[in-house]
C-alpha cells in the first residue's frame, strides 16, 4: 500500500494545529501525516493520544520527525545526552499517537572518521532502544534519515549498516537528500536493491525537489527544497519503480507547497494505474 501526505500541517488548513492538519489531509484525499517537532517537542502525551485516535478514525498513517538539534556524534557528553532526550521525547509522543516511526538526522562527522561516527551513532541508538524498552514504548521504529551534505552521517550504506546491527532501527530514505549528496544523480532501482536485505515490511521516505551545490564528481550538498516540478530528482521514475516492485511505502512531501505536491504525486501514481483505497 502507498501512503502520501505532508510534513506538517497542510498550507490549506486555516487552523494550524496537528488535529486540524490531519483532518485537512483526510479531506484532501491523502492518507499520511508527519508530525513535525522541528525545534522542540511541545505536544503532551494526552494530546498525542487524541491525535492518534483521530488519525486512526480517518485512516491517516502517522509518523513523527524529531527536532533538528540532534547530533549523536557529538564529543560533548551534555549535548549528546540532550540529543538522545529529544529523540526519546519524540518517540514517547509517537508511542501515544501510535505513529510508526520517529525520524531523525543522526549527526555530523566533525573530527570523527566515518568508522568512529558509525560507532558513536550505533552506541547511542542502542542506548535509546534500551530506554524505549524499559519505558514500555512499543511499536515505534527509530528512523535514521539519509542526509544531504557531505559533512553529515547518513549515506544509505551507513544507515543500512546501523539498521542491520541495532534492532528497532529503520532506514528513512530522503530521495532529495540522496540526489543532492550524489551530485544530481540517483538510481532508484539500485537503492531498493540495497535496501532488500533488511526485508522491510514498510519503507518510510521523504520526497521534494532540491537545489544543491556541486563539491566534486558525484558529490554535492543540499541547499534548499524546491517544488517537485523542478524534476530534481524526477518523481515519475520512482513511482514506476515502486509500482513495479509493489513496495509498501510512505512518501512524505517536504516540498515548499507540501500537500499540493503530495497530491501531484498521487496524480502521477494514479496515472500509472495505482488505485488508492
Amino acid at each position: 500500500m502507498i501512503f502520501l501526505g505532508p510534513a506538517g500541517v497542510p498550507l490549506a488548513s486555516e487552523e494550524r494545529s496537528t488535529a486540524a492538519g490531519i483532518m485537512c489531509v483526510a479531506d484532501l484525499g491523502l492518507n499520511a501525516f508527519e508530525c513535525e517537532f522541528v525545534r522542540r517537542v511541545g505536544m503532551n502525551n494526552d494530546t498525542a493520544r487524541e491525535v492518534g485516535e483521530l488519525a486512526e478514525k480517518l485512516n491517516v498513517r502517522l509518523s513523527v520527525h524529531c527536532p533538528y538539534f540532534v547530533n549523536l556524534c557529538s564529543p560533548d557528553e551534555e549535548k549528546l545526552e540532550a540529543s538522545k532526550k529529544r529523540i526519546l521525547d519524540s518517540v514517547e509522543r509517537a508511542h501515544f499517537m501510535r505513529a510508526d516511526v520517529a525520524v531523525f538526522h543522526p549527526g555530523f562527522y566533525g573530527k570523527l572518521s566515518q568508522e568512529q561516527a558509525h560507532g558513536a551513532v550505533k552506541r547511542s541508538c542502542e542506548d535509546i532502544v534500551d530506554q524505549m524498552k524499559s519505558r514500555g514504548m512499543k511499536g515505534v521504529r527509530l528512523g535514521l534519515e539519509t542526509t544531504g551534505k557531505q559533512t553529515t552521517f547518513g549515506t544509505l550504506g551507513e544507515i543500512i549498516k546501523i539498521c542491520k546491527e541495532v534492532d528497532g532501527c529503520a532506514p528513512v530514505v530522503d530521495w532529495a537528500h540522496m540526489f543532492a549528496r550524489g551530485g544530481g544523480k540517483i538510481d532508484y532501482a539500485k537503492i531498493f536493491d540495497e535496501l532488500g536485505p533488511l526485508k522491510l515490511k514498510h519503507l518510510h521516505t521523504h520526497f521534494t525537489g532540491v537545489e544543491f551545490s556541486t563539491v566534486g564528481p558525484g558529490r554535492g550538498n543540499e541547499k534548499h527544497h524546491l517544488e517537485i516540478k523542478s524534476n530534481k530528482p524526477p518523481f515519475e521514475p520512482l513511482a514506476r519503480e515502486i509500482l513495479r516492485r509493489k513496495i509498501d511505502i510512505t512518501i512524505i512531501s517536504e516540498s515548499p507547497i507540501l500537500e499540493k505536491d503530495a497530491l501531484e504525486m498521487k496524480r502521477v501514481l494514479q496515472g500509472l494505474g495505482y488505485r488508492f483505497r
